[in-house]
């Protein structure tokens, strides 16, 4: 079955449908095209009616919208028989997309030259510790430069273009400032004043200059600068993708912009989409899917566990939400911006795993999608768990990626052998044997010091290589149950279906009492509504929510009554606007009576060292309800699962699959 067809198949019945509860859907019946791209592939998932559609594209970093438009074809091909973007544009409500370029970029320190223009607060405050110092290296450097703030106009107006001149001559090609204390607003825009009349921004070679609290408005005067920094780095290869990608989609007459997924669960138009929110925004894509499988099943407690090819992304859902710093961390350092907590292990079926000092080592360096594990035969040299489990029989070189890449089983040995078997003196088979126990171990690990694990845990395991051997893992974290989704392969991908269009907004309280509060609510209202029009809606036809930020806690409003706050604590408002809009959504149910599993075959797998034939089940050949016992091998296009002794699978009527020992 062609790798891109098969999921209308498996997974039937998937809706695009609107929740039961807050504002009623925008209206459409049309397709939800969903899309997560990674550093090494771009999964794309389209939802029509009660079918889901899946491919991947190998990511092209250099033009990004060379696998956007490649992925889409592929996906108009598996739905009408023969390629027709055009036809599928056409029929499409909503293109949801997600990146993790900005991260990918943040980590490599490869963008944009910073320089910063500072008054009423030093560079110093944005470098207290280790980690601060070493991500302001990386994007600001010396490129620092101050001004009085009790400076009269003339001499500010003196010293700021003094000050911009000096950072562009040190090579900044994009400024950010930031004023501190009370007039921090005003003192900005006193200076926006300024700046535009001597540098006039439709002039070539004009140097953008960004302002801190037009990012985002937060007391904390560091930790708003350096949202405005990061913000600042990541926007112009960002901007420049995204709205070439979005000119091409309306040459197609797409009926809706092109909606940015970002980290805090929700989407929105590029043109509302401040780039340092796309941060991880893949990763969170993972979380609210997985967040929509423990409503669905019921599961209090779902650890997500996302591996790619190089990293495992881990989540929580517990209680019904993703756990959320409210003021989350990019690189280490605390931002003003709400951001999932996602931790990223190195570790992923791409991984190196080597022998340091007569250990085995895994990761965190990956070989990514070029040159690849070496059994892709794409010039790799150095071994990969996808190494180990191709030499241990658990992947067929015929069926591995639905057959669109072939693997190379003597080239996976040769790597073994040369960066693992003949330093340990160990067979490639035994080699492979204890690389699969040292990766299994890692990821465990990195689970156990994510979260405390308790009796009520479920792993979900997705992404790529996240169901390869997830029994093992699981037993080595202690947890008992195991959910994998029936699209884990692209579970990012389908998880940002869930998202809605939405906007937070948030004010400092001028005053501690009802009419501090009516006064900020109305300002907060009037920001929404103008937000909101600009995404097409009016407010009317969106949920409000609010409540107050009072220091790092978050607490209820009840009317214009002011609760009780902490004592010294600086008080906003905070106000979220969302139009709820089409979107994914789940069925099916365990514990029905089924019917034991269909068997395709057998495959001979090694582990603990020794070979066995094991019952072979293809997910896409079951129905509803199918059931059977461990040791066995379960598969389907795009990922393989060895369930070990001890366990048992049951696959429901939409495709998950729930694993229990």
């Amino acid at each position: 079955m062609n790798a891109a067809t098969e999921a209308d198949v498996r997974v039937r019945s998937r809706r695009a449908e609107a929740p039961a509860a807050g504002a009623a859907p925008q209206a459409g019946s049309g397709k939800l095209i969903n899309i997560d791209n990674g550093g090494t592939l771009t999964d794309f998932c389209v939802i029509d009616g009660g079918k889901v559609y899946r491919t991947k594209s190998v990511t092209t970093p250099y033009d990004l919208s060379k696998c956007f438009f490649d992925g889409l074809r592929k996906a108009s091909a598996a739905i009408y028989g023969k390629e027709d973007l055009l036809q599928l544009l056409l029929s499409t409500d909503h293109i949801r997309y997600s990146t993790t370029q900005g991260t990918n970029a943040l980590v490599e320190r490869k963008g944009q030259r910073l320089g910063l223009l500072l008054s009423g607060l030093d560079a110093a405050d944005l470098q207290k510790d280790a980690q601060q110092k070493d991500v302001f290296a990386g994007l600001v450097g010396t490129r620092v430069a101050t001004l009085d703030p009790k400076a009269d106009e003339a001499a500010l107006e003196v010293a700021a273009t003094q000050a911009i001149n000096k950072l562009a001559s040190e090579g900044a090609n994009r400024i950010v400032i930031g004023f501190g204390g009370a007039q921090r607003d005003a003192g900005e825009t006193r200076l926006k004043k300024i700046l535009l009349k001597k540098f006039p921004p439709h002039l070539l070679g004009a140097i953008p200059l960004l302002y801190s609290h037009e990012v985002v408005q937060d007391e904390d005067d560091a930790r708003r600068v350096w949202t405005a920094l990061f913000n600042a780095f990541l926007h112009p290869a960002m901007e420049r993708f995204l709205y070439n990608a979005e000119h091409r989609l309306r040459e197609y007459k797409t009926r809706n912009p092109l909606l940015i997924f970002r980290n805090d669960g929700a989407s929105a138009r590029i043109s509302r989409t401040a780039a340092v929110k796309t941060y991880s925004s893949g990763p969170r894509g993972g979380a609210e899917g997985a967040r929509a499988l423990a409503a669905h099943y019921g599961f209090k407690r779902l650890l997500g566990m996302d591996i790619g090819g190089t990293t495992t992304d881990i989540s929580l859902v517990e209680q019904g939400s993703v756990t959320t710093e409210r003021r989350g961390h990019i690189e280490g350092v605390e931002t003003s911006l709400p951001l999932c907590k996602v931790v990223s292990a190195g570790v992923g079926g791409s991984s190196i795993i080597s022998v340091v000092d007569g250990r085995i080592k895994v990761g965190p360096e990956s070989v990514g999608g070029a040159p690849g594990p070496a059994c892709f035969g794409l010039g790799g040299t150095l071994a990969t768990i996808t190494d180990a489990f191709l030499v241990l029989g658990l992947l067929d070189p015929a069926s591995f990626f639905g057959g669109e890449l072939k693997i190379d089983v003597e080239r996976a040995r040769a790597a073994i052998e040369a960066n693992v078997a003949k330093p340990l003196n160990l067979s490639v088979e035994a080699a492979a044997d204890a690389m699969q126990q040292a990766w299994a171990q890692k990821v465990a690990d990195s689970l156990k010091d994510y979260t405390k694990i308790t009796p009520d845990t479920t792993l979900a395991a997705f992404g790529g290589a996240g169901p390869f051997i997830a029994c093992k893992v699981a037993e080595a974290a202690g947890i008992s149950q195991i959910i994998i989704p029936g699209l884990a392969a692209v579970f990012s991908a389908f998880g940002i279906g869930f998202s809605d269009i939405a906007h937070e907004y948030e004010a400092p309280l001028p005053s501690s009492d009802a009419a501090g509060l009516k006064a900020t609510r109305e300002l907060l209202l009037e920001r929404a509504r103008r937000g909101m029009f600009a995404e097409g809606f009016e407010l009317a036809d969106c949920r409000i929510e609010t409540w107050l930020q009072a220091g790092e806690e978050l607490v209820a409003l009840d009317g214009d009554k002011l609760p009780a706050l902490p004592k010294g604590a600086q008080v906003a408002m905070v106000l979220k606007a969302t139009r709820v809009i089409a979107r994914a959504s789940l069925s099916g149910r365990f514990g029905a009576q089924g019917k034991a599993a269909a068997a395709a075959g057998t495959r001979r797998v090694t582990a603990g060292g020794k070979a066995a034939e094991l019952p072979l089940y293809r997910v896409e050949e079951q129905a509803g309800g199918a059931q059977a016992q461990g040791p066995c091998v379960l598969e389907e296009a795009f990922f393989t699962c060895r369930i070990d002794a001890g366990w048992r699978f049951e696959i429901n009527e939409s495709g998950d699959i729930l694993l229990s020992r």
